[in-house]
């Protein structure tokens, strides 16, 4: 009855969730902390003209930065102001920042993570990651997929099969290294290693192994973050299995098998106290003994305190 509940609640934000609103950009080096930066001089920043003079880029990337900075929670809508939101702060203020300028692959898995909590600004990426299991797939393949998802929830099953096929591309293009090395790489997220090509013309995979750039410290506050969002409150218990294999969990979002996300969990748990991972009758649990959100606060205070 919960795993109901709990599906349910995630079917009702994957329909309030937007799609397109990047403009087919992926997001590019420099562009979240600019972004984010000119939000704090002018919460309007995004509705002017001058937009395009104080961000440097062309209109149609004002409107993706707009869109990239609300899809990973630097921003959030407040009021019809865009305004910072704590975990913008915590991460890329100029002033005591972890991550300023996001010179760590860390932040990039943690930004990464942030595309799978509510509200989806970008609602094709958890589509995408959730429901293609094929071993490999081009754009129109992923298009076809996430398109059929949306189907499912009335606003999205009234959106163009072309605003799909866009998403789809884009998807790829934000993971995929692209042919030609002599090209300027201009998305960040590509070093994730995520997805790569595959053999076969245009033809990609999700990178299913195991993660060396993705810190166990990361993994555990996305664990932590998921239990917040999802679970309902006062759970103290997750299994492993939901963390793998559950709807937006990080074990979809990461792409990750059992073995090595429980290996995560377990190295995290060594230098950090207030969560364990038991088994209970050959079954692998995640036990809060603190609040969630207290545990994930607490995980990247001490990530980026040792880092």
């Amino acid at each position: 009855m919960a795993m109901d509940k709990q599906r349910a609640r995630i079917d009702e934000l994957f329909a309030q969730g937007g799609l397109g609103r990047h403009e087919t950009f992926t997001p590019r080096y420099g562009w979240l902390k600019k972004g984010f930066d000119a939000v704090a001089r002018d919460p309007n920043v995004f509705k002017k003209d001058e937009a395009i003079v104080e961000l440097g880029v062309g209109k149609n990337m004002v409107r993706s930065i707009r869109s990239w900075c609300l899809a990973f929670k630097l921003v959030k809508s407040d009021g019809g102001n865009i305004v910072q939101t704590d975990f913008g702060k915590s991460l890329l203020s100029s002033n005591g920042g972890w991550d300023p300028y996001l010179e760590d692959d860390a932040s990039l898995w943690l930004l990464h993570w942030q595309l799978f909590i509510p509200p989806f600004e970008a609602v094709s990426w958890p589509l995408a990651f959730n429901y293609c299991n094929l071993l490999s797939f081009d754009s129109r393949e992923l298009s076809k997929i996430i398109y059929n998802a949306g189907q499912t929830y009335p606003s999205l099953a009234r959106i163009s099969p072309k605003t799909y096929q866009r998403d789809a591309s884009c998807i790829i293009k934000m993971y995929v290294d692209p042919e030609n090395k002599d090209l300027e790489i201009e998305c960040p997220f590509m070093q994730l290693g995520l997805m790569h090509k595959a053999e076969g013309k245009n033809q990609v995979s999700f990178n299913t192994a195991f993660k060396p750039t993705l810190p166990p410290s990361i993994f555990a506050a996305a664990c932590f973050s998921y239990a917040m969002h999802y679970l309902p409150k006062g759970q103290k218990t997750v299994s492993l299995q939901q963390l793998v294999f559950g709807i937006n969990s990080p074990g979809v979002a990461y792409k990750l098998p059992e073995t090595e996300a429980g290996q995560y969990l377990n190295d995290a748990s060594k230098s950090m106290k207030g969560f364990r991972l038991v088994d209970v009758l050959g079954n692998m649990q995640l036990h809060f003994d603190e609040p969630p959100k207290q545990l994930c606060l607490k995980a990247l205070k001490k990530f980026y305190r040792e880092r």
